[in-house]
């Protein structure tokens, strides 16, 4: 008699939150009947968004949305590390630390004591850090927030053994390939998609405005030039700043771009 057959076991997943506005978790939900066959491809073992509950259980791949904002969550992402044979940081929060990192460039302690009246029960750390600042990260993945497609994409190749393909092209080309007018061009209207990651579809050019960055810097992105045109533009250095510090403000390559601004030193 043959001894019954065993089914090999589903790669376990887990989807775990930070410091962020759950929008990359709504980007997986989102995906609809796409979500409903990966399911059935993978064991989703803790997804709080979608339901099931179980953080401290060791999975295959972890996806982490958010920044690193409080102790509590310098001691929840070293648990998840030990706990994860591959780590994948998700959207814009996880990968530079997010909005919520322009207090990085201020006095957080006054910020808190203007706004609440009790500014003691406030438990944040001085600065929002990205996941890769405290634990090895095996891949990024840029956004805010990061696309369903990216998503499902990057699970499909692990699913099959192979690495995750990086998309570091520029806004740009998306653009060019879909027949968008550069609105820099035709219109004068000041755009980060030269220095900034494709992955959205062009989104806001496809609708006449301007790119915003918000799949931060692009590979071998010339932010000298961008901010020399912004200049030609009319736009003053402090607006130039304005548009590098934003919601990837603390990308190294736009942080730097809006320290030389500050100093001068694109000049």
């Amino acid at each position: 008699m043959n001894a019954p057959t065993e089914h090999p076991r589903k790669p376990r997943v887990a989807v775990h939150k930070f410091s962020s506005c759950d929008g990359c978790q709504l980007a997986f939900l989102n995906l609809g009947e796409d979500l409903l066959t990966l399911a059935g491809r993978i064991d989703l073992v803790h997804f709080a968004e979608a339901g099931p509950l179980d953080p401290d259980t060791g999975v295959d791949v972890a996806f982490v949305e958010g920044s690193v904002s409080t102790q509590e969550d310098l001691e929840r992402i070293e648990h998840i590390r030990a706990h994860s044979s591959v780590l994948i940081a998700i959207g814009a929060c996880a990968t530079s630390g997010g909005i919520q990192g322009l207090r990085n460039q201020a006095n957080g302690t006054e910020w808190v004591a203007q706004i609440y009246s009790h500014p003691e029960a406030i438990a944040s750390l001085a600065r929002s850090t990205p996941i890769s600042s405290h634990v090895k990260v095996d891949f990024e993945l840029w956004g805010c927030p990061v696309s369903g497609p990216q998503m499902l994409a990057v699970v499909n190749a692990l699913l099959l053994g192979v690495a995750p393909r990086d998309n570091a092209d520029k806004v740009c080309t998306e653009c060019k390939r879909q027949g968008y007018p550069c609105v820099m061009v035709s219109r004068g209207i000041a755009c980060m998609g030269p220095v900034t990651r494709a992955g959205c579809g062009a989104l806001c050019p496809s609708l006449g405005r301007d790119c915003y960055g918000c799949y931060g810097p692009a590979e071998n992105a010339n932010t000298d030039a961008l901010a020399a045109q912004f200049a030609s533009l009319g736009l003053t250095p402090e607006a130039a700043v304005r548009r590098f510090q934003s919601i990837n403000s603390q990308a190294p390559v736009f942080r730097a771009a809006a320290d030389k601004l500050r100093t001068g030193s694109h000049d």
